[in-house]
């Protein structure tokens, strides 16, 4: 690895954590650095994963005054997340290769159409829903599950899907909802982490310098994200999206 792309990759952890605590798609940076600058695509998704987990944990913690009352909810879809993050990573771990480099640009995709229909989808979810249940019920924890297992698989904008899912199911404000959100991707990142750093093959290097940006990147972006321009944001993602997708199919 160079120092240029040593750099690369440590600027896009900082980028990365930061839209990971304020909207959820950070991999969809990370992950196509790593590959652009060699990694095969499962490495550096494991090492993607593991290197985000202090970001997240970064992110969560700046949003403690939000967290205050959510202790039994979490609780409750906390365990969603951790089983679904269990199956995706064995998932990731034991179906063939190919099948990972066939299924991630598909994943890629949703994800980009995910970040940009989100805040459409979410009114037209919200203005339909009735009588939400104060922990959002069955339909919620099993999304949540679902949520985690493409979390545990790949988990790029799967801040998009909890957020989509936990605004429409709970009854209460965004602000909450994202603070809900980033402690169920800690939990998810956190499970896989440590199944593939017993299982899988790692390159810890780009852990390293994915976990030293995302740490500042969570930090900053709990304090300053919600200030920055939600259009810019998601065109920018959307656009690494897109140039991840090339970069996989055409190499």
């Amino acid at each position: 690895m160079t120092p240029w792309e040593a750099i690369a990759i440590l600027a896009a952890g900082i980028g990365a954590g930061g839209i990971n605590a304020v909207v959820g798609s950070g991999s969809l940076i990370t992950f196509p650095t790593m590959v652009a600058v060699g990694l095969p695509p499962i490495v550096a998704n494991v090492s993607n994963n593991i290197g985000l987990v202090p970001g997240s944990l970064t992110g969560a913690l700046g949003y403690r005054a939000e967290l205050t009352g959510q202790r039994e909810r979490l609780i409750r879809l906390g365990a969603a997340s951790i089983a679904g993050s269990l199956i995706g990573g064995v998932l990731l771990l034991f179906l063939p290769a190919d099948t990972f480099n066939v299924v991630v640009p598909i994943l890629i995709g949703l994800a980009c159409v995910l970040v940009v229909v989100q805040p459409r989808l979410n009114r037209w979810l919200s203005a339909r829903r009735e009588d939400p249940h104060p922990h959002g019920g069955p339909w919620l924890w099993i999304g949540v599950l679902a949520a985690g297992i493409y979390g545990g698989y790949f988990g790029a904008a799967q801040g998009v899907l909890l957020i989509g899912l936990l605004g429409s199911f709970l009854d209460d404000d965004l602000q909450r909802v994202n603070a809900a959100k980033n402690v169920l991707s800690l939990l998810v990142n956190a499970t896989a982490a440590v199944l593939f750093v017993i299982v899988a093959e790692v390159d810890w290097r780009a852990v390293a310098l994915v976990a030293a940006g995302a740490t500042i990147g969570g930090f900053l972006g709990a304090k300053v994200g919600r200030k920055l321009p939600a259009p810019i944001l998601r065109g920018f993602i959307v656009c690494i999206g897109i140039l991840a997708i090339i970069k996989l199919v055409y190499g």
